[in-house]
């Protein structure tokens, strides 16, 4: 396999953008990388999005993008993992490219969730569980994740306001991300007194669905110098999966999808959970922050919230966590996150962010993007290149 690069980045503020279509979001983010990489054209197109058909109405999504994006005769392909689908599109480039398939090809991850009521797009969103064993008894996925943090609670015995500590970072790191959707900190207090939406999940608990786009360009190592982006290396881009449902799991408080997917990406970055200078958390709800950090080797089971205590995860600690403001403070157009998360580490790696959130002699980036409640989960390791 080739060694593989980022060479183009591209994204759009996460908002809810009345003003503009699916179609619209797409096309913008995927030139602007084009624009940033210095490419005219790509050998394909890899499109990751969960709900188009659902909340658009707009199936065969690749062969739109490409179209309106002017690459006529492209390559273009939707590639849908749930909430993982951006990583998973940016996945099957690595793969494409990593083979000698093809030499460039764009990823767009995008998602328009805020057309239709809250309670429209949260059964479109609980499609991603079993249908028949979770949503048709009335789970969505606040419920799933709500029984998920019930049973953290009971098991390691801490106080539900511990919880805090993650999305009171995820904000105080948005307030410099001028795409993200929420710019303002939240307190300890705040948090304590947030209405519940799934005991004992509350609303500051939980990642805010939204519209947005982001875009990479991913071409083979060894042409990097034919473009004018600053590259950045994929060190690993590798898949886990588990059970679809949670009452299949030998132990729910266990990521194994995350487990799997990390052990195979760090092997294949030749890196260890130390080697990782910072960390872009599926931070979807607080609950998977912490089982994630258990999962992927940086905190001993029911050690997460401790660990993010005593190590940090703002800026100056030990593990930065969500440095563009994750899924909480940036929002979470479903099928988008994974390129943000991508596009946000990169930027990082560049030396492209604010300077109050610019981690200082980082080399190491790790994104997480997880489908479902850990069904599919896209681990992505980058790299600076000197």
């Amino acid at each position: 396999m080739r060694k593989v690069a980022i060479i183009g980045l591209g994204q759009t503020p996460v908002r809810e953008h009345w003003e503009s279509n699916l179609r619209d979001l797409g096309v913008t983010a995927l030139r602007d990388a084009m624009d940033d990489a210095g490419v005219d054209t790509v050998d394909g197109v890899c499109v990751g999005n969960m709900l188009s058909g659902a909340l658009s109405e707009q199936e065969h999504l690749g062969s739109l993008i490409v179209d309106y994006a002017g690459l006529d005769g492209v390559e273009g392909m939707k590639i849908e993992a749930a909430c993982g689908s951006g990583a998973a599109a940016i996945r099957m480039a690595v793969k494409a490219v990593g083979s000698g398939l093809m030499d460039t090809v764009g990823v767009v991850g995008v998602e328009k969730l805020t057309e239709y009521s809250g309670k429209f797009s949260t059964a479109a969103l609980a499609t991603a569980a079993d249908a028949d064993y979770e949503t048709t008894m009335g789970l969505s996925f606040v419920g799933i994740n709500a029984l998920l943090m019930r049973r953290y609670l009971y098991e390691y015995k801490y106080d539900k306001n511990d919880f805090s500590i993650f999305p009171i970072n995820a904000h105080k790191n948005s307030i410099h991300n001028p795409n993200a959707m929420f710019r303002y900190e939240i307190s300890e207090a705040q948090y304590a007194k947030s209405k519940h939406i799934a005991e004992p999940i509350n609303l500051l608990d939980s990642s805010p669905i939204a519209d947005g786009a982001a875009a990479v360009i991913v071409c083979a190592q060894e042409n990097i110098s034919q473009f004018k982006g600053k590259p950045i290396s994929i060190l690993a881009c590798e898949v886990g999966t588990d059970t679809l449902a949670l009452d299949n799991r030998e132990d729910p408080l266990w990521l194994k999808g995350v487990e799997r997917s990390v052990k195979k990406a760090y092997y294949l970055a030749d890196v260890k959970p130390k080697d990782i200078d910072f960390f872009e958390v599926h931070d979807a709800f607080s609950i998977i922050t912490a089982l994630s950090l258990e999962a992927s080797g940086f905190a001993e089971r029911g050690e997460a919230i401790k660990f993010a205590d005593k190590i940090g995860i703002g800026i100056k600690g030990g593990l930065p966590l969500t440095t563009g403001g994750g899924l909480k403070g940036r929002g979470h157009p479903v099928g988008a996150t994974g390129v943000y998360q991508v596009v946000e580490a990169a930027k990082q790696l560049r030396g492209e962010v604010a300077k109050e959130v610019q981690i200082e002699n980082n080399n190491i980036a790790m994104a997480q993007n997880i489908g479902g409640s850990g069904a599919t989960v896209i681990t992505t390791i980058l790299k600076r290149i000197v």
